[in-house]
């Protein structure tokens, strides 16, 4: 199954789940926006670890930079 099918399954779960559905077949998967990933997702920004590393080390996320101590 192709990641843009599994993005439009959990956008019509949640569509369901919206509208009042009591039972749904499976849970929500929070995926990141940017490359569709289930797994190490970052809810605070809504990416999975790898795109969130690449943004940020390019400066691209605001208020976010390297340690170093």
């Amino acid at each position: 199954m192709a990641t843009t099918a599994k993005e439009a399954r959990d956008r019509k779960l949640l569509k369901a789940r919206k509208a009042g559905a009591r039972k749904l077949r499976c849970r929500h998967r929070n995926r990141c926006q940017r490359c569709g990933r289930p797994r190490g997702y970052l809810r605070k920004f809504g990416l999975c670890r790898i795109c969130f590393r690449q943004l940020a080390l390019a400066g691209e996320i605001p208020g976010v930079i390297k340690a170093s101590w």
